[in-house]
């Protein structure tokens, strides 16, 4: 049995880090081992995995029947298509919720992703408006920058860990200029001001944290 000396638990599987903390874990064949154990970690992945798969079935089979039901009492509507949106919205959020390997920034850029996709694809299935594009998009960015400043003040020892979100959410906020080229976009108000939230924001962390911030890059860009 595996024991983890940074959370102080055993692990009852074979894995060879903590799930909790990523450290190394090392071998104990003590009798301490019998108490603190952090549950298999497998037979819990497994039972989720099961789960989704149980609500990917029944998803299926809901869409199916709305579909079928909208079909037949059509009145110039697609509603059964914009359920679907959302049922698979949930379907992916719990799939990267409860991915392994991914990290919890990770997971919140892929979650907000994903959420402004549907929220476009239910604009352009109600006849394409444009709102998804002009005040959607541009309002994720802002609100995935406030999330980083948040998320440096928690945690406040690792803050410079969060630069290179800052610096996705600057490659983020040029596209809706690039949607506004292509006439898919109108209004560019709120996404200028979400692409100087962005810069600032950046180069406040860069301004204020010093050295520390520019040895993050250098580590980050391998520059030496």
């Amino acid at each position: 049995m595996n024991r983890c000396n940074q959370c102080k638990v055993y692990v009852k599987d074979n894995h060879a880090v903590c799930p909790l903390c990523q450290s190394v874990l090392e071998k104990s064949e003590t009798d301490e081992a019998t108490e603190n154990l952090y549950p298999n970690v497998k037979v819990i992945a497994k039972r989720i995995d099961l789960m989704i798969r149980i609500y990917a079935f029944s998803a299926i089979v809901v869409e199916t029947l709305l579909a079928y039901f909208n079909y037949r009492t059509y009145e110039h509507s697609y509603w059964s298509v914009l359920v679907g949106v959302v049922l698979f919205y949930v379907f992916m959020a719990l799939k990267i919720t409860f991915k392994e390997g991914y990290e919890y920034r990770t997971k919140s850029i892929l979650m907000i992703i994903l959420a402004v996709i549907c929220v476009v694809l239910i604009d352009a299935l109600t006849g394409f408006r444009g709102w998804s594009l002009n005040y959607v998009l541009p309002s994720a960015i802002i609100l995935l920058n406030t999330g980083i400043i948040v998320a440096m003040f928690v945690n406040i020892r690792n803050w410079q860990s969060y630069m290179m979100i800052e610096l996705f959410t600057i490659f983020w906020s040029i596209l809706p200029f690039i949607l506004n080229k292509l006439d898919l976009l109108t209004n560019l108000i709120l996404s200028q001001v979400a692409t100087a939230y962005s810069i600032f924001l950046f180069l406040g962390t860069i301004i204020i944290g010093g050295k520390r911030a520019s040895n993050e890059l250098k580590r980050r860009f391998h520059v030496r």
